[in-house]
């Protein structure tokens, strides 16, 4: 039976690529499994998803907000029917467990139904003027058109933040998602074409980042411009979008840290850890990578987090008693192993995994064993850098104020988390680590959909998914004055008489 092919939605249609090429999208746990055939596109297959949502602007920033967000909401409604659908076919393609997909679903129509709301409140300000018989208020106004490049971890509800607000803020969208996920990213935007957006409003072009996502963020129609993945490929979507002055979101890595002190409950700290760690195979932005544990209680934590972590059972995520899923590609797997062998070299101590995992019904996937470091040095690489894998490092510390600076001692600030009954402590490390995200006797992961989401340093560039910052991002001021005086007034001039 051949796989099902795919194609771009440009214009409220489904089209193939100028090119006619195509690339295969492979299940990561059974290679052999090709979830779908999609379109390999180009530059030309973007200039035309991009005349089509400028084309598109000039009737949907007419259309009233609350209007565009019923369809937003309806677009909701339909996801929560297709929930388990869209999850299985997620799980295929992407590899995550199950019971992540579903809650990946889920985090999209928890979006769309807080931004529908937002239809009713895209509030702006009225002030008193300085000057007599004279209005003056500010107003949100839509960019134009929004290009949008998002990531494989998360591929609906990463899309879910950035089209949803976009749409409901009155611009236009080109999205180009991930070429290892494209599926799920189509599942959001059929829910939306099926719950009545205009046509032209949301275009897709599946395909590589050089060949797609570049003519996205260098085309001078397209008017502000939103990238999640990593700081390298981050870096030069913000050098080119400067080029042509659009407001550019970027949200890139994390190399989380969770603080446990000597006072923390260390059954509730350990769920934590396994579940920050070894979530999502390590493959978060989020994912808890280092943990920086008192030396009191160090080397007990340490004992019971590999007692736990290497029963986890690794496997298909569609196995419903899978633990964790398979690693996204081989590319991933071998980049997980180069850095257990850069641990190994600086002296780390290899405690649990290491490596691929081997075994009949793992040959055809990209499974890694749940690996775990310990004594390791805050300088070390597996401490400073992003391995977007199943590999947690273990960091010994005298006290609190130095687990404050081994925390801050990284170039991101994304995530971050402490373990503590103390509330002076608590209250100082929400304080004082440098991070967008600080949970309490919580894990660094779960982020909710009304909150700002993102981090400092090279996590981003100050922009800010989610809640209100995203229709921070989505709109732009508009200072509005009204003067019924029926006489010249000249501002400054005359108020200073």
């Amino acid at each position: 039976m051949s796989a099902k092919t795919y194609k771009n939605l440009i214009g409220g249609e489904w089209v193939g690529s100028r090119s006619g090429q195509t690339f295969e999208n492979l299940n990561p746990a059974d290679t052999r499994d090709v979830i779908g055939v999609f379109q390999r596109s180009d530059q030309r297959d973007v200039d035309d998803a991009v005349a089509a949502a400028k084309q598109a602007f000039e009737r949907w920033r007419l259309v009233p907000a609350p209007k565009r967000a019923e369809i937003i909401f309806r677009a909701g409604e339909i996801l929560q029917e297709r929930k388990e659908e869209y999850a299985r076919q997620m799980t295929r393609e992407m590899g995550k467990v199950i019971k992540e997909t579903r809650g990946d679903v889920q985090e999209a129509i928890d979006t769309a139904f807080y931004m529908a709301g937002e239809g009713r409140r895209q509030f702006g300000a009225t002030v008193p003027s300085e000057l007599p018989s004279k209005f003056a208020m500010a107003v949100r106004v839509p960019h134009g058109v929004c290009g949008m490049i998002t990531p494989w971890n998360f591929p609906m509800a990463i899309p879910s933040w950035k089209l949803l607000p976009a749409l409901v803020c009155g611009n236009t969208c080109v999205i180009k998602p991930a070429e290892d996920t494209p599926l799920s990213t189509l599942n959001l935007v059929k829910a939306l074409v099926d719950a009545g957006l205009p046509k032209g409003v949301v275009n897709v072009v599946t395909g590589f980042g050089p060949e797609a996502g570049a003519p996205i963020v260098e085309s001078s129609d397209v008017r502000a411009m939103s990238f999640t993945g990593s700081s390298e490929v981050g870096r030069l979507v913000g050098e080119a979008a400067a080029r042509t002055f659009k407001p550019c979101s970027l949200e890139m890595g994390g190399k989380n840290a969770i603080i446990i002190l000597e006072d923390a409950n260390l059954d509730l700290a350990l769920d934590g850890v396994l579940w920050g760690a070894f979530g999502t195979t390590g493959q978060r932005c989020t994912a808890t990578s280092r943990v920086i544990i008192q030396k009191s209680v160090y080397r007990q934590f340490a004992d019971r987090l590999i007692y736990r972590a290497q029963r986890l059972k690794v496997g298909s995520g569609l196995d419903e008693s899978a633990d964790i899923g398979p690693q996204i590609n081989q590319q991933q797997v071998e980049t997980t192993g180069k850095y257990v062998e850069i641990g190994k070299r600086e002296g780390a101590r290899l405690e649990l995994g290491g490596k691929r995992v081997t075994g009949p019904e793992y040959e055809h996937g990209w499974f890694f064993e749940t690996t775990v470091f310990t004594e390791v040095d805050p300088g070390m690489r597996i401490a400073q850098e992003e391995i977007f894998g199943p590999v947690v490092s273990l960091i010994p510390c005298e006290n609190f104020e130095q687990a404050i600076r081994i925390s801050n001692r990284i170039p991101y600030g994304l995530s971050s988390a402490i373990y503590t009954r103390d509330v002076n402590r608590a209250f100082l490390a929400m304080r004082d680590i440098d991070a967008g995200i600080t949970y309490v006797n919580a894990p660094t992961i779960g982020a909710e959909v009304h909150l700002p989401f993102g981090g400092t340093k090279a996590t981003g560039n100050g922009h800010r998914e989610g809640g209100m910052g995203a229709i921070d991002f989505y709109t732009q001021w508009k200072s509005i004055y009204v003067d019924y005086s029926d006489r010249l007034q000249r501002a400054q001039i005359d108020t200073g008489e």
